[in-house]
Order: structure tokens, then C-alpha cells, then sequence
């Protein structure tokens, strides 16, 4: 069953929209690793419902309970438990699809897979459970943080509104001045206004999240399988939504020529390795360089729409659909702490897997 991730620093994640909480078991942190309770909740804080009109209005805290692992403001060595409550089911809201397939959910692929399915927020498939993840990203940042690794997240791109720059001409300080995190302002305003404009249709939209990883030490990931850009891949793709997933130049790259697109090698005053460009976004034959790691990750409209839609229910009779209950128009802006998350946790888990590697 794939509700695990990662080798040395791994999670399991658990729980429901509608039930009782959800919950992540960190396995692998090493001890002695300080972890404040403050800095777990803020980037749940981050990711939960409600902290703006352009987000679903369910309201949960997402208060973080710490129920192992931890003594003192540092880890243990041992497990590390962490459980959310959930406080605002509304599993009425629900019980129109009990028999029906939302069309884009995971409604009719659970059914093919298990025979059964929790029909109420979707169960298990539902985007509640990146919370777990989150929290779990926010015990790894800080272990990343003790080598100075720093890890980044923004929209670039709502719809067909996108940043025009590259984020190394950006101030990625203003991420979290607006309710869409986006650090270019102009361009913050007008993907707020095409947000707001899906919501007014009762409609959705999607667009692109850019991230970067700072100061990640050269040596980080594993040859063959388990390539840095690979193991990242595997990560974000397995976000909710997430459709896409380009690395470095990515696809842009594939227009320019051998000779423009190497990454030609020099040593620095300080006499480090380093790179005159960074095509590669940081990593050669799936290892990492030193350089920048930056990497898009393209979500989905939101699935669920408050008008009506043509589908079936489980008997195959074509039915009629409108959607009920509480939905982002929107998941980007909410997403970008779970891309955080999960580019931590790869980090995190590459970074004690090199670590183990050599004397």
C-alpha cells in the first residue's frame, strides 16, 4: 500500500476528510534535531481552508497535536507522531454522490480498485490528507535548516495569467504579502481577479506552481532510479490535482542547442565548484551540483463545480450533477506549502541517504 514515503526520513500518512483527524508517523528523523511546535503549525496555518474569501470557506484550525517523538524542543530518534483533528465535517453535504461519479474524481477508480468507497469529501483521496504532509514538511525543513538548506514556493502561473520573470529576478519575500502567493505583485492582482472571476461563474481554474531549493550541497540523490529530479517527480505528481512536472530548463530547454544548454563548470574566489548557467536546475546524471534546484509543478482546475455536469452512477445510468458543499476555485494558492512539503521530504530523506554513503 502507497501511504508511506521516502527511505531513511519516511512518513506514513493516515486518516480521512470526514473522520476523526488525519495524521502522519515520521520515521527516521534523527535525534537531537530542534523542532518547534510554532513552526509546524504556521505552515499548517499556510495550507488550511478558509484563510481567505478565494479559498473554501470550511473552517478548520488544523491545530497540530505532537504525540511522540519529541521531548523538550528536539527530536528523540524515535517516531515522531503528529495528528489534526477534524472540527468542521459536513458529510451531508455528500450524500448526493453516494451512488454517483463526479466526473475528474476518484469516485469510479476506487470503486474499480477496492469494490467500496467513502463517498463523504471523497475519504481518502481527498486533498485534507496533504495536511499530514505538511505538518511532516515542517519537521523535515528543520532539519534542512541545520545545514542551512532553504526550500521556496509560488504561484507563476493562474490560467492563462503568468509571472514574467524568472524567479531568480523576483523577491521571493513577497510570496505571502496576497492571498495568491505570488511574488510579483501586478501579477498577483490579475490572478486574483481571474480567480475571482472562476467563482463568480461557479467554475474553476488551474495554473503552475514554481519552486526552488537554496544551498542544497552537492552529492544529494542516487544513481539509476532514484535521480534527484525523479524522486521529486514521484513527490509532486503524487500531490492532489498535480498534472504536470518539468525540472530545470524542462521543456523550454529542448529548443535550445547543445552548445547554449551545457552548464560549463568553474571554480569560484572562494574556490567552489560552480556552474556558469544552470539549465540543469541543479543536478547532473540525478545528483545534485550545488547550484539551484528549481522545478514547475501544473495543477488541474479544482474538479468539483457548483453547476451541472453530465455523468453516471454506479448502476452506468446517465444522471445529471451540480455539485454542493465548500470548494476552492482555486487550489493554487493553498498548494504552495504542500510543494514545499514535499520538496523538503525528498531533501530531507536524499540528504541522510548521502550521508550514509561514504566516510
Amino acid at each position: 500500500m502507497s501511504n508511506s514515503f521516502g527511505s531513511l526520513f519516511r512518513i506514513t500518512t493516515f486518516g480521512e476528510s470526514h473522520g476523526a483527524g488525519i495524521g502522519v508517523i515520521i520515521d527516521g528523523c534523527p535525534a537531537g534535531v530542534p523542532v518547534e511546535a510554532a513552526h509546524i503549525q504556521a505552515a499548517l496555518d499556510r495550507r488550511r481552508p478558509g484563510q481567505s474569501d478565494l479559498t473554501t470557506p470550511r473552517k478548520e484550525a488544523d491545530t497540530v497535536q505532537i504525540q511522540s517523538g519529541l521531548f523538550e524542543g528536539f527530536s528523540t530518534g524515535t517516531p515522531i507522531s503528529l495528528f489534526i483533528p477534524n472540527a468542521d465535517q459536513r458529510s451531508d453535504d455528500y450524500s448526493h454522490i453516494a451512488h454517483a461519479y463526479r466526473p475528474s474524481h476518484a469516485d469510479y477508480t476506487y470503486d474499480a480498485k477496492y469494490g467500496r468507497r467513502d463517498h463523504r469529501g471523497g475519504g481518502r483521496s481527498s486533498a485534507r490528507e496533504t495536511a499530514a504532509r505538511v505538518a511532516a514538511g515542517a519537521v523535515a525543513a528543520q532539519l534542512l535548516a541545520h545545514f542551512g538548506v532553504e526550500v521556496v514556493a509560488y504561484v507563476s502561473a493562474v490560467g492563462e495569467v503568468e509571472v514574467p520573470l524568472e524567479y531568480q529576478d523576483l523577491d521571493l519575500s513577497l510570496i505571502d504579502t496576497n492571498p495568491v502567493r505570488c511574488p510579483h505583485p501586478d501579477t498577483a492582482t490579475r490572478m486574483e481577479a481571474r480567480i475571482r472571476e472562476a467563482q463568480a461563474t461557479h467554475d474553476t481554474v488551474g495554473g503552475v506552481i514554481t519552486g526552488v531549493a537554496r544551498h542544497v550541497p552537492a552529492g544529494l540523490g542516487e544513481p539509476v532510479f532514484d535521480k534527484l529530479p525523479a524522486v521529486l517527480g514521484h513527490a509532486l505528481l503524487s500531490i492532489n490535482a498535480v498534472k504536470g512536472f518539468e525540472f530545470g530548463s524542462g521543456f523550454a530547454g529542448t529548443r535550445l542547442p547543445g552548445s547554449v544548454h551545457n552548464d560549463e563548470f568553474y571554480t569560484d574566489e572562494a574556490g567552489a565548484v560552480r556552474t556558469r548557467t544552470n539549465h540543469s536546475g541543479g543536478s547532473q546524471g540525478g545528483i545534485s551540483n550545488g547550484q539551484d534546484i528549481y522545478f514547475r509543478v501544473a495543477f488541474k482546475p479544482v474538479a468539483t463545480l457548483l453547476q451541472p455536469q453530465q455523468t453516471i452512477n454506479d448502476q452506468g445510468e446517465a444522471i445529471t450533477l451540480v455539485g454542493r458543499g465548500r470548494h476552492d476555485p482555486c487550489v493554487l494558492p493553498r498548494a504552495v506549502p504542500i510543494v514545499e512539503a514535499m520538496t523538503q521530504l525528498v531533501l530531507a530523506d536524499l540528504l541522510l541517504r548521502a550521508r550514509a554513503n561514504r566516510l
